[in-house]
């Protein structure tokens, strides 16, 4: 049956894990005869793929809902993603939603959709995630030149702060066999780098096998044509010395590390419920520079956690300038119904939380220029992605410095070797080498 009449539009919040999701949801409703379009007017079915890590999550997927609303004719709605595993009581009531899709079954979507289109009333599918043990696959793939490879789902870390293991469930992994299986189709499909995720890849294998995140990589490092792979943000704990050396001695998987430090005082990780602590974070991040000294590293970081006070914050801050890392993604703490978190006393004011923000985004920006100015000179390998205006093309370096140089689309999803030469905002110019 063709659906070819029928225009549907996907819009994804959020995470690598989310973007992976959609691109397989896409191409099941491309097999069923959908034609995919983008933005808001021209759609006549919008699914939206929420996350809910922050407040400001469910308000940037409340804003895409009346966005449609107020651009489409008549639309038809469908909100999906962990906001939708959350709290389907509460999208279900937004005017214009149609349908939302709890965890199981959002993958699904494009049979949920067939069987609801046009039915005038709306309808929720949802069960409790908690004992969810199944694995579904996704990867991204005809969006960019890089794809955004799901190993992994779901969390047992116990984060005060955190909703992610009640949106996703338990941790669970792919088999080895399906993700190698996933990866030839990729190399198929002419994918010139992979990022391998989920929501805790260090705890990959755990349960399901005796496979560790380390097996896996090596697996792909010899079966795999595809000579670029980035692992995506790890934990700490359990980034270990083997896998650093794994990546410094690989042909195929860069020198680029995201690490979630959250806090840089003991404290706040303590009331965090973190399984780690600041010395052992310093530790994990001199170790990859002893090993790879030429590696980006970025953290992620909350600001205004509950009982952080502007001493603590100043630990944080000290800690986080002493570190040899290159970039951060700073967070301000969103209270998150039904965590710990959210019931602690002391929470920290808004304005505050502003300050502290700040503060940090200048220290990633300086941390960010002295990484970039300590490769001026250096010659780079460049996977180019976008074409821009006045003749230049954009990419990223193998330890993820945007660089931009002359050139055409030609030259796009191909890797050159870039002398980097003059820094321009967030990104190196660079003379094709």
């Amino acid at each position: 049956m063709s659906h070819s009449l029928e225009k549907i539009a996907f819009h994804t919040l959020g995470c690598k894990l989310n973007f992976s999701e959609t691109s397989t949801m896409v191409r099941d409703f491309v097999q069923r005869g959908y034609s995919i379009v983008k933005g808001f007017e021209n759609a006549d079915i919008h699914v939206i793929n929420t996350c809910s890590v922050t407040d400001k999550a469910d308000k940037k997927a409340k804003k895409i809902i009346n966005k449609i609303i107020q651009t489409s004719s008549n639309p038809y709605i469908t909100v999906l993603g962990c906001y939708a595993q959350l709290k389907p009581k509460e999208i279900s009531k937004i005017n214009g939603v149609n349908l939302v899709i709890g965890d199981k079954e959002k993958l699904n979507v494009a049979k949920h959709v067939l069987e609801n289109y046009k039915k005038t009333s709306s309808k929720v599918i949802h069960s409790s995630i908690e004992n969810s043990i199944n694995f579904s696959s996704s990867y991204s793939m005809n969006d960019r030149v890089r794809s955004f490879l799901k190993i992994q789902d779901g969390c047992d870390y116990p984060c005060t702060y955190c909703t992610i293991p009640k949106a996703r469930g338990k941790s669970r992994s792919d088999s080895k066999s399906n993700i190698l299986d996933n990866i030839k189709i990729l190399e198929k499909n002419n994918i010139s780098e992979i990022v391998i995720t989920g929501v805790n890849i260090g705890d990959y294998g755990r349960l399901s096998s005796n496979d560790t995140l380390l097996d896996l990589l090596e697996e792909i490092e010899k079966e795999s044509q595809i000579n670029r792979y980035r692992i995506s943000s790890i934990e700490p704990n359990l980034l270990t010395e083997k896998i650093i050396t794994f990546i410094k001695n690989s042909d195929k998987f860069l020198p680029h590390f995201h690490i979630p430090l959250q806090s840089g005082n003991d404290k706040i990780l303590k009331l965090m419920k973190r399984k780690y602590n600041t010395k052992m974070y310093r530790q994990k991040i001199e170790m990859i520079r002893s090993t790879i000294p030429e590696a980006c590293i970025g953290a992620d970081v909350i600001v205004g956690f509950p009982n952080e006070s502007s001493n603590d914050f100043l630990k944080t801050f000290d800690f986080i300038e002493s570190l040899d890392i290159n970039y951060l993604h700073v967070f301000s703490y969103s209270d998150r119904t039904d965590t710990l978190a959210s019931k602690m006393k002391h929470q920290v004011i808004n304005d505050e939380k502003i300050l502290r923000s700040r503060s940090l985004h200048k220290l990633s920006d300086s941390m960010r220029y002295n990484f970039y100015k300590s490769n001026i000179g250096k010659v780079k390998k460049v996977l180019f992605e976008t074409e821009v205006e006045d003749g230049y093309i954009i990419g990223f370096s193998e330890n993820y410095i945007r660089v931009k140089a002359k050139g055409d689309k030609k030259m796009l999803n191909k890797i050159f070797n870039v002398k980097l030469s003059l820094i321009e905002n967030d990104k190196i110019i660079g003379e094709i080498y």
